[in-house]
Formats: C-alpha cells, sequence, structure tokens
C-alpha cells in the first residue's frame, strides 16, 4: 500500500492558473511545506520564490499551448532556471506531432534541453490530444532531445488530462530510462493512486490537500 508521506514525497503541488497572484503563490509554498510535497509547480513569471531547503522549484516553458517558437521557449526556460528553477516542464509543440514532423518536435524538445541542461526537464506531451502512435513517438522524441521525464498533460487542453492508458503506455516506451509525470484532472486518492499504478513517479496536483486528507 502507497503510503500518504510516499504519495505526498512525489507531488509538484501546482499553481498555474493565469490570474494567481503572489499571495497565491505564498499560500501554495506554506502548503506545500505543510505537506511534504516534493516541489511547487508555477509560471515562471512568479519566480524566484523564498524557499525552505528540501522543497523544489518547477517552473513551466511554452505553457499551456506549445506552440511558441522555440527560441522563445529556451529564453523562458533558461531565465526560470536562472531565477532558481530546479526543473522545467515544457509543452511539445503539438501542430507539429499533429503533422507527424517528430523530427521538429525533437528539435524544438532539444532547444530547451540545451538552454537548461544541468535542470530536470520534463516533457508535456498533452497525451489527451494524441492517439497511441502518437503518443509513442512523443515519447520517443522527448528521450531521443534528452528529456528527464515525459509528463501527460497541461491540464488545460479541452481533450482532457491524465489516463490510466496514457501513464501505461507512457511507461512502457520509455521503460526505467525516464520519468514519468501524471498531471491533469488528478482530484481524488484512487486516480492519484492508479496513476502510480499504472507506472507514474511523478504527480502534478493542484488539489494536493484534499488528495492526501483521503490518505490520512
Amino acid at each position: 500500500m502507497t503510503t500518504r508521506s510516499e504519495v505526498a514525497a512525489i507531488i509538484d503541488h501546482t499553481l498555474l492558473r493565469p490570474e494567481s497572484t503572489h499571495a497565491d503563490v505564498e499560500e501554495l509554498v506554506a502548503e506545500a511545506c505543510e505537506l511534504g510535497t516534493y516541489s511547487v509547480c508555477v509560471s515562471p513569471s512568479m519566480a524566484p520564490l523564498d524557499l525552505p531547503e528540501g522543497l523544489h522549484l518547477a517552473c513551466v516553458c511554452g505553457f499551456p499551448s506549445g506552440a511558441h517558437i522555440s527560441e522563445v521557449k529556451a529564453a523562458e526556460a533558461a531565465g526560470a532556471v536562472a531565477a532558481g528553477a530546479d526543473e522545467i516542464d515544457m509543452v511539445i509543440n503539438l501542430g507539429l506531432a499533429t503533422e507527424g514532423d517528430w523530427a521538429g518536435v525533437e528539435a524544438d524538445i532539444r532547444a530547451v534541453r540545451e538552454a537548461c541542461p544541468k535542470s530536470v526537464l520534463k516533457v508535456i506531451i498533452e497525451s489527451a490530444a494524441l492517439d497511441d502512435d502518437e503518443i509513442v513517438a512523443a515519447c520517443r522524441a522527448s528521450e531521443a532531445a534528452g528529456a528527464d521525464f515525459v509528463k501527460t498533460s497541461t491540464g488545460f487542453h479541452p481533450a482532457g488530462g491524465a489516463s490510466v492508458h496514457a501513464v501505461k503506455l507512457m511507461r512502457a516506451t520509455v521503460g526505467d530510462r525516464l520519468g514519468v509525470k501524471a498531471s491533469g484532472g488528478i482530484r481524488t486518492a484512487e486516480a492519484a493512486l492508479s496513476m502510480i499504478d499504472a507506472g507514474a513517479n511523478r504527480l502534478g496536483l493542484s488539489a494536493s490537500r484534499a488528495i492526501l486528507g483521503e490518505l490520512d
């Protein structure tokens, strides 16, 4: 049985609403400390943050559409790292993925990888908007470009968020070589545990308190 503390230790406690304020982020950090989460995940405009030792900072990049040009994504990632981000969660170019231009997808990811060579790079593939073959191809492009994690979703796409099926497929594709982050629409302990069982070793959650409360 996965314990409350074990789940907390793999949570990126997330606040990405466009209208979020610095006061909201301060509350997020305080809550993350109370809950014992791995990190807080925020927009790069919120960095730098005053974080206690042991709490990591993740910032998104090219969020939420992924349609930014690669140079902009790279600059955004580099700026976030300069402001203290330990991890970058970037969104792939879904248009290129839909066109089947996987070399283009890989090049876009590599531009960000090169901009933050020492940071953990998670690649959001927006799995609900892709078919199975595209999920596999997106994971392969991410791995080839040097990513550390593949991640299901932004939580903002109308196609939906994380699914057990997508997480299983992503884990099967990357094996134990990369991490798999499940994010988007996970609002119950049952859903969180099902993602872990499917192969996720990181969770992106905004409902962390409620979910962990169910595991007390």
